[in-house]
C-alpha cells in the first residue's frame, strides 16, 4: 500500500512543493498538538511543539525514507514524541498526563446522522478524560491505537519498545481504563 503522505514528504524535499508541506500540516497540525500535549499538559507548548515538529521535517533534521513497513503518520510522531521529550528534558519536567477535554475532530459531511456523529464524539471524549487517571505508558499506547487509529506495529516504533510490550502495553492499559471506567460507573464496552 503506497504511503501517499510520505510521497507528499519527499516531493517537498526533492521539488519544493509548498503546497504538499501545507497538505502535512493541515492534516496532522491538531492530531498532533493533541499528542503533543499528553507530555506537556500545556496548549501554548504543545503548539509550539507541533512547530518545531514540522520545523525540522522542513529543515530536513529529521531523516524519513520511505519504507514498506513505517508509515509516514508513525514516523512523524516518533519526531513529535522526541520533541515533546527533549522539551521536558531541557525543562526537567518528568510527569505529564492528559488534562484537556477532547476536541471534537470529527469531520461530518451532510449525509451524515448527526445522532451517530454526537455518540462518537461523546464516547471519545469521555474515553479522553479518563485517559488521564491511568499509567503515562498505557495512555500513550492508547491513545495512537484509539484516536490515531495505529496498529502495534506503528506504536511501537513510536514508543520505541518491541512488538510483544507493546502488546502487553496496550492489554495492560485496556485494563486500567476499563477499572477507571467501572470506578465512574460507566459501562466498558471497546
Amino acid at each position: 500500500m503506497p504511503d501517499n503522505d510520505g510521497q507528499l514528504y519527499i516531493r517537498f524535499l526533492t521539488l519544493g512543493d509548498q503546497k504538499a508541506l501545507e497538505a502535512l500540516f493541515c492534516k496532522y497540525r491538531e492530531s498532533l498538538v493533541l499528542f503533543i500535549y499528553g507530555f506537556v499538559r500545556n496548549i501554548d507548548v504543545a503548539e509550539e511543539l507541533m512547530m518545531d515538529t514540522f520545523a525540522a521535517l522542513v529543515a530536513g533534521v529529521a531523516r524519513y525514507k520511505e519504507n514498506d513497513d513505517a508509515l509516514f503518520k508513525t514516523w512523524l510522531f516518533a519526531v513529535a514524541k522526541n520533541q515533546a521529550f527533549h522539551h521536558l528534558r531541557k525543562h526537567k519536567i518528568w510527569f505529564a498526563s492528559l488534562e484537556k477535554e477532547f476536541l471534537n475532530n470529527v469531520e461530518a459531511d451532510a449525509s451524515s446522522q448527526p445522532i451517530a456523529i454526537l455518540l462518537k464524539s461523546e464516547r471519545e471524549s469521555q474515553l479522553y478524560r479518563l485517559l488521564k487517571l491511568i499509567d503515562a505508558d498505557y495512555r500513550q499506547a492508547l491513545y495512537l491505537q484509539y484516536f490515531e487509529e495505529m496498529k502495534p506495529e506503528q506504536i511501537s516504533r513510536i514508543i520505541k519498545k518491541n512488538i510483544k510490550q507493546t502488546y502487553n502495553l496496550l492489554a495492560r492499559g485496556k485494563e486500567s481504563l476499563r477499572a477507571a471506567y467501572e470506578k465512574m460507573g460507566i459501562s466498558w464496552d471497546m
